[in-house]
Parts: structure tokens; sequence; C-alpha cells
């Protein structure tokens, strides 16, 4: 029978979600528009119509489901739909597992019939708050001999754990077969605890958290896969909402989207995908390319060789690739690829800064066209790079950099202003944290000079400067454990030398902080972050543009605790519940130790979340995901995984630390167990032989696609010594020694 689904392969930059969406116009805008042609099961190809698909689409539903590999990308390919069909029909544009949070969401009471489960609304966890309840939950378990014989700290170990039933989810694995696949897999363990010990603390946090309506990644995609999928009622209304799915960059998604995929394609649904070869970006955090790549048995292949824009990859991609991995002996590569090289990998960064500096002020290319890409990113060498640019007035955009909540200045001031406003929190103020507050508290916005100036620091100042918000913490901070407390300035006996600004300054901060304390007592203030978003709008907003970090961070800060408060309000109402129930059973049974309760009181709530905040496991994802405005005119900072999963393509690349051997290396885009998870290998043991050509592969993919997304220059940056002293001898090293040495000019 014929096929009217399309399977697109293509490296990057191809063309292949163009191509992905020239199939989907084509379907709409045919003009045999028969009801019949809705299944392919049922449509029969007539005399002198066109291959592609009539659809039928009602426009009061969403007919057709588009996937992408990540939130960024779904935007993008959602735009450009919208823009080719002119918002004329619907269409849903999730992530894969976006899709699948909101199909057990909408289908919950479904699931409470099929899983016995409690008539409450499910709320999901974020992975900062499933790290914390799961660390209290198998805290009697995972004591220190535990975690020693392990071999890494609980933080790790944890998330390991955790990672564990993720996996399992995204592979179809059922949670009571994951101690077969860890037997089978951990031959060589390297955590020493028992397969079986893992899969019990899974079943008990799975159970845990369903008792109570609490939905993580891994469970939700268990929820969906193994018992929506396979129910009846729910196929009926699948079947009945989408008749098509485009899907981009399946070799980024896990392997139980081809479930999804061959049931859809099952029951006639026509589908589109895309796949890239040379892509996997993934690989290691759940996605199974392999098994989804067979899914091009069920579709007409459409292979797209030439691509659209001119790029390095035609001309570099196979030398430099046997370069690197069969030691062949090659005198030079192209111009197009030249070497920075430098002894020290602090003359490194200043020369690579140097080089693009140079290159943007001599007009050879601009600063959005260019992207430094690094194995991995220290903060030394973000600070470094970031410090030279902009003091040549050139801005840096660092992709994903996700820093902790607490290192921003104003997420610690508004730390510090809650500790002195909610009682029993005086152990977590200090003198230096109340400086720091009276400085962020104390800024206004000075107009600036040009309507089109960007929102940075220094369009900021501060009455109260931090000389003087020293002594003001000094004579005035009155620490205790209870009711921490700030005096007038006259307590100070030379408060005259404060200034006019300052005193005037702090006593509108003092006057605010006493309102504020009056009506906590008073209980007017509903929640903490009622409180957090008094204190923005009256020292922060107040009426101005706040920069791009300060409002993400700031957006994070509130997103985060509501999600934090939320999840206490629903530990206390099933505790609560719990006990009554444990009452009535067994009045003189105490309640079982190992479950982790709800702070008993706000003040404990709250000095558990700043504690969290403190400990830095929560960090700022910016919003809007790339700035707009003057902000786009950017470099690019990235690491290796950050570039390929935005799909950005630039004239001239900077491969920094070229000679370090985390090149080939999976890293923190790599999961524990995550081999023993691949379909096309379950549970088999991970050799030494399979990790050399894991990281052979993975090094000939990571060369492929960044030379596929440069079209003009690659500059491979190479210091001999790396940060701690060791000599560098990555896998990249044979390039350094065949390019070009860039000659630095010395002014």
């Amino acid at each position: 029978m014929l096929s009217y689904s399309v399977w697109i392969v293509g490296s990057s930059r191809s063309g292949k979600t163009t191509r992905l969406l020239e199939h989907f116009c084509q379907w709409l805008q045919n003009d045999n528009h028969e009801p019949e042609l809705f299944y392919t099961k049922n449509g029969v190809k007539k005399e002198g119509t066109s291959l592609g698909k009539s659809l039928y689409l009602h426009k009061t539903e969403p007919g057709v489901l588009v996937l992408a590999a990540n939130d960024e990308n779904r935007r993008e390919l959602g735009d450009k739909i919208v823009t080719a069909t002119l918002g004329k029909y619907p269409v849903r544009a999730k992530t894969i597992l976006g899709f699948f949070q909101d199909e057990v969401i909408l289908f919950w009471p479904l699931l409470i019939q099929l899983l016995n489960l409690k008539a409450q609304f499910p709320v999901r966890l974020r992975p900062e708050t499933e790290q914390e309840l799961a660390t209290k939950l198998w805290r009697s378990q995972l004591d220190e001999a535990t975690i020693s014989r392990a071999g890494v700290n609980e933080y790790r170990l944890v998330r390991s754990i955790l990672d564990i039933l993720q996996l399992a989810a995204y592979s179809g694995t059922h949670c009571e077969d994951i101690a077969k696949i860890l037997q089978r897999g951990l031959q060589e363990n390297t955590l020493n605890l028992e397969p079986e010990f893992l899969a019990s603390l899974l079943r008990d946090w799975r159970n845990w958290c369903l008792e109570r309506g609490l939905l993580t990644y891994g469970i939700i995609t268990e929820l969906y896969t193994q018992h929506l999928l396979s129910d009846r009622n729910y196929q009926q209304r699948l079947t009945q909402r989408y008749q098509a799915v485009l899907a981009d960059d399946v070799d980024e998604y896990p392997g139980v989207a081809r479930h999804l995929f061959d049931f859809l394609l099952d029951q006639g649904a026509v589908g589109a995908f895309s796949y890239n070869p040379d892509g996997a970006v993934r690989l290691g955090l759940g996605a199974d390319p392999n098994y989804l790549e067979g899914l091009a048995g069920r579709c007409r292949i459409e292979s797209l060789t030439k691509p659209p824009v001119r790029t390095l990859a035609d001309r570099l991609a196979t030398p430099m690739a046997e370069l690197v991995t069969e030691s062949m002996v090659l005198s030079t590569l192209p111009d197009t690829v030249q070497s920075i090289q430098t002894t020290s990998r602090a003359q490194l960064l200043r020369q690579t800064a140097e080089v693009i500096v140079n290159a943007i002020k001599s007009g050879q290319v601009q600063a959005d066209q260019v992207a430094i890409i690094a194995p991995g990113l220290d903060a030394i060498a973000r600070y470094t790079i970031v410090e030279i640019l902009n003091k040549q007035n050139i801005l840096v955009e660092s992709l994903n950099d996700q820093r902790p909540l607490i290192s921003s200045p104003v997420i610690r001031a508004l730390l510090t202003m809650l500790a002195l406003v909610y009682p029993g929190l005086g152990r977590l103020v200090d003198r230096d944290a109340v400086a720091e507050m009276l400085v962020v508290l104390s800024r206004r916005q000075q107009p600036p000079e040009n309507s089109l100036e960007l929102n940075t620091n220094s369009a900021f100042s501060t009455d109260i400067d931090p000389v003087r918000a020293g002594l003001i913490a000094d004579y005035c901070f009155v620490p205790h454990p209870d009711r921490p407390n700030l005096l007038p300035v006259t307590t100070f006996e030379r408060w005259d030398r404060i200034g006019y600004a300052a005193s005037n300054a702090y006593s509108q901060i003092l006057d605010w902080l006493d309102k504020q304390r009056s009506q906590q007592e008073l209980r007017l203030i509903p929640s903490p972050i009622s409180l957090l978003d008094r204190a923005i709008q009256q020292f922060l907003w107040n009426g101005s543009n706040l920069p791009y970090d300060q409002l993400a961070a700031l957006r994070e800060l509130l997103e985060t605790a509501q999600h934090y408060w939320e999840i206490d309000t629903r530990l206390k109402q099933t505790n609560s519940q719990l006990k009554i129930q444990d009452s009535e059973l067994s009045p003189s049974s105490p309640s079982s130790p190992s479950s982790p309760s709800s702070p008993s009181s706000p003040q404990s709530a709250l000095a558990e979340f700043i504690q969290l905040l403190r400990r830095g496991t929560i960090t700022a994802n910016p919003y809007p995901l790339r700035p707009i405005g003057p902000a786009r005119k950017a470099v690019t900072l990235a690491t290796i995984f950050q570039y390929r999963s935005s799909r950005r393509f630039h004239r001239w690349h900077f491969w920094l630390d070229a000679g370090s051997p985390l090149w080939a290396k999976g890293g923190a885009a790599t999961l524990f167990a995550a081999p023993f998870f691949l379909q096309d290998r379950l549970g088999e043991p991970w050799t030494a032989e399979d990790e050399k050509m894991a990281e052979s592969e993975r090094l000939r993919r990571i060369l492929a696609d960044l030379l596929s997304r440069v079209s003009d220059k690659v500059y491979l940056c190479h210091s001999d010594l790396a940060v701690n002293g060791q000599e560098l001898l990555g896998p990249l090293l044979p390039l350094v020694h065949a390019c070009v040495p860039f000659e630095v000019s010395v002014n």
C-alpha cells in the first residue's frame, strides 16, 4: 500500500524543517479535500491525483500535532507553521515531553480510574524539588555507610538514582523491570549498590509521588506510555483529535515517542518526520535515535544532500574526521581553519578575545556572526571573555547560562528582606547580607542619554553605596535569632557622615520593613510570594525597565517560590489526611518516619526555601529565550551541547580548548546507566570497548554538526597547559597541528 507519510533525512542546515513545512502545506492546499482520505488505510490513490496527502481539517479542533526537540525549537517551528498557513489551520506545537505532560493532566480522571489513585489535581515537581523530596524520603536508607560505599556524595547519588527512573520510562521499561535491566547491565557496578535496592528505592518514590498527586518527567512518561496509550478510551479520543503529525529532529526523541507515532500511523494518520544522522545531541539523556530510525520503514524516504546555505562541512567534515579518528598524515588544512596557540590557558582566553575584538572592529565580521564554542565553560573562562569583549562595547550572549539564583545580588537582597520581616529567621541574616540589601534596595534608574541604550547595570545608581551600607549595617543592625532588627540611622553617632541621600533612602527602607512586619503580624500578607512581589514593585521595578538578566532571575524566583509553596500546601494536606487515617485504623501507631513531611510552620518552610536557594540547586533560565533589540547583536558563547541544541549558524567559529579531552566525552550530557536503556542493547553491559566506540562516534557527529553550522572560518584555540598545569592531549590535537597558526598582531 502506498504510504503518504514521509521520512526526511539530512545533515544540519540541509533544509529538513523547511521541507517538513512544504509537505504540510501541500497536504493543506490540495484541492481534493475528501473525508474518505482521512485515513491512509481507507484511502486509495486516485488516478490523476498528486502524491500529496489530502487532509480534511476541522478548524474547530486541533487536527495536527507538531512536535519539536526542545522548547526553543518548538516556538520557532510553531511560528513558521502559522506564517506558512496564514493561521488558518489549528496546530498544537509541543515538545514530546510537553505533550506527554499535557495528556496526563488532561486525562487524569481516567488515570484515577485505571490506577485507583486519590482524586486530587496533579502537580508537577521541578527537578530541584524532586531532588529535595527524594533525599528526605530515602534518608533513612541512604545512610553514611551506603553513601560511602557508593563513592559519591548524597546529592549525586540521589540524582543518579532518579535518572534511572527517567531513563527507564523513556525506554518504555516498567518500573518493576528496572532491577533486571540493572542486574544485567551493571556487571561493573560503579555505585557498589545492589540493583534490587536501587529499584526498591524507585518504586517507593514512584508510589509516594502518585499517592500525593506529584508528577516528575519520569512518572509522567510512564503514566502516558504504559497506561494511557494502551487504554481503548484514550486511543479513541487520540484518533479523533489528530489526523496528522509533524515531528522535527526525531533523533532527539526518547524511544517511547515511537510508540505514539506507530499508533497514530496504524490508525491512518499521516506523518512527516525529519531525522539528522549527525544529530543525536541528547543521546545519553534519554534519546534513542536508532530506535526512532525504524520509523523510516513506514514512510517514503526523502534524502536532502544539497544544503541551501554554504557551509564548511562539504569540504572539511570528511578530512577532519579522518585526521582525528584514523591518524592520517595530512600536510595542512585549508586556510579556512586556523589555530590560536598559547602556552597557558589565561593567555589563550586573552588572545582569543583580542582576535574577536580586532575582527569586529575592522569590519571583517559582525558580533552576531561569531560563536565561541567549548566542551565545557568554567566561570573563569566566561568571566574573562565577557569582561574583555564588554570593555570594547561588544555584547556577549551566554546560551542557557544556568547560574544559581543565589548568584544574583538582587535575589540575595530579597532573601535577606524576607528574613528581616518574618520571625524566627535571624540565623539566616548577617551584617554583610544586610549591607548588600541596602545597596540593592536603594538603587534608582538614571535616564539614558540615548533612547536605544541597552538595559545594563550601568543604567542604575544607588543612594546607599557599599561603604555607607557597611557603616549602617555595623552600627544599626541588631542580630537576634528570632527578631533581627534595623535601628534608625541616628543610632550611629556620626550619622551625619552618611549624607542626606543615603539617610533618606535608608529611612524609606526602614519604614517599609516596619510596615510589612506589622502587616505580617496581623496576617495581612497572604504568603512570602506576596511580600516578594511587594518588594519588587517598591524597590526594583518602580516603573523602570529592568536589565535582561535581573528580569530573568526575578521571574524565576517568583515561579520557584510559587511552586515551592504549592508543593508545601499539598504535602500538608496529604500528611494531615494520612494522620487521620492512621489514627482511625490504629490510634497508637505512629506515622512512618521515612516519609518526608511538610515543615510544621510557615517560618520553618520559609527557612527551608531560603536554604534551598543558598545551596545553589535552582538556576535561572532567561525568558524571553533570546534578547530583543540591540542585545541581539552579540557574540554567542556556549558549550558544545548548548550550541548544537540551539540549532544556530554563524560565519565564524572559535573552538575553545581544542586540546581538551572533553571533546569526545559525554560529560554532563550523559546520565548514569543511559546505555542500558537503549532498545538495541537493552540491559547489555557497557564495556570499555563500547565506550571507545561511542566516543569515536560522538566526536564524528560533533565535527560534522559544527562544521555544518559555520560558513567562513574556524579557529582552533589551544593552550599547551590546562588550568591545573597538565598538558592537554585531546583528540582534536591533530587538527591543531595540521592547520595554519594565526598570527596575533602585537600592538
